[in-house]
Order: structure tokens, then sequence, then C-alpha cells
């Protein structure tokens, strides 16, 4: 063998090392960070589900005390309560506007504390590539069940504040805020804005019994 190329052969082990020491840090770490607006969904999600799992221990009124924060931090209530009055929002004064989004508030916690009480092995499945609408983003997700077809959620995100946030949500390809509206929609001809309050503390009520 000549001198030159057994040279180069005990330098092999040297250049392996050197090389997996460069490697090894690029193939450690992830693809891409996780979406902003799909992080959000995800923590929804997860509080959902720990709220499924405890439902029976915790009662309505401990679920309710779960997921407060968190759909709070989650959701751009605000937004969704002036989306769901529509046009008459303006036409509230703004002590009837606070109240308004208070009572809706209110009713979208109680109505997940309500709705999401039992656990029966579901899990829920993020899509990692949110989907651009304009100003908006839309994160899907499925909650998977054991004995029954999946539903499929889609998530309507705005960025607000530097955080991208919840403004509606799509079960089965119905929006949540749509359905609102037409719901609020008698007892704001009726009552006016007083009347839409009083109705949504109503609901409050109901589901939290």
């Amino acid at each position: 063998m000549r001198p030159t190329m057994k040279r180069s052969l005990q330098r092999l082990p040297m250049l392996a090392l050197a090389a997996a020491l460069l490697v090894s840090p690029l193939a450690a770490a992830p693809a891409h960070a996780a979406d902003p607006g799909v992080a959000q969904v995800d923590t929804f999600d997860n509080a959902l589900l720990d709220v499924m799992k405890n439902g029976k221990t915790l009662g309505p009124k401990g679920r309710y005390r779960r997921l407060e924060p968190v759909v709070q931090h989650e959701f751009d209530l605000a937004a969704m309560t002036r989306f769901a009055v529509g046009p008459t929002w303006s036409t509230f004064t703004p002590s009837q506007q606070s109240q308004a989004v208070e009572a809706f508030t209110r009713l979208t916690i109680a109505s997940y504390a309500h709705n999401f009480d039992d656990y029966s092995g579901q899990s829920f499945q993020v899509d990692p590539n949110p989907i651009n609408r304009g100003p908006d983003k839309l994160v899907q997700s499925k909650m998977l069940r054991q004995h029954d077809a999946p539903v499929q959620l889609s998530y309507r995100m705005r960025e607000s504040g530097g955080t991208w946030k919840i403004i509606d949500i799509y079960f089965n390809n119905i929006s949540q805020l749509t359905t609102r509206r037409s719901d609020f929609a008698k007892p704001l001809a009726d009552g006016g804005a007083a009347g839409l309050i009083a109705h949504l503390n109503t609901l409050v009520d109901s589901l939290m019994k």
C-alpha cells in the first residue's frame, strides 16, 4: 500500500466523526416550527380532551372552571360576539356591548363544558398545514371516535394583538357563528340588546344545571 493512500485511510474515522458532529444538530432539529395557529388549536383540543377524561369527577362547574382560561385565551370572544349579533351591534350602548360579550363568553364556555362531559376513547388529530384565507387561516382538525365517524372541525383563525385567535368553528362544515346569528335574531327583534343579553344568560343557566 502506498504511504499516501495509507494516510488517507487512517484519516477516514476522524472525518466521519467530524461530519457526524456537523450533521447531528441539524438532524435533531425539527423541519419547521409549528404554525402558531395550529399550536393554538392543539392547546384547545388538549384542554377539551382533559375535561372529557375528567368530566364526571369535575361536574359541570368544574368543567367550566377548567375551560374558562383556555377559551378566553384561545378565542377572540369580542369579535365573535360582534359577528354573531350582526349589524344591530352598532345600536348597542358601550355598556350593552360589554354585557353582551360577557354573556356570549359565558355561553361559549358553558356550551363546551356541557357538551364535552364524558370520555370514551376520543382523540384529536390536527392538520399541521393551515389553509390561508386572506387575513385568516383555517386549521383543520378531526375528533376521532372509536365506533363512529370522525367529527370534522375547521377553526377559523385571525391575528389579534400579535396572537392568532379562534373566531369561528365549523362542525362538519357548518359555521357556529352563522348558527348563533340565526338563533339570536328573534330575541334581538323582540327585546333588542337587553332581550339578547337576558336570552344568553338564560341559555347559560340551562346548560350549567
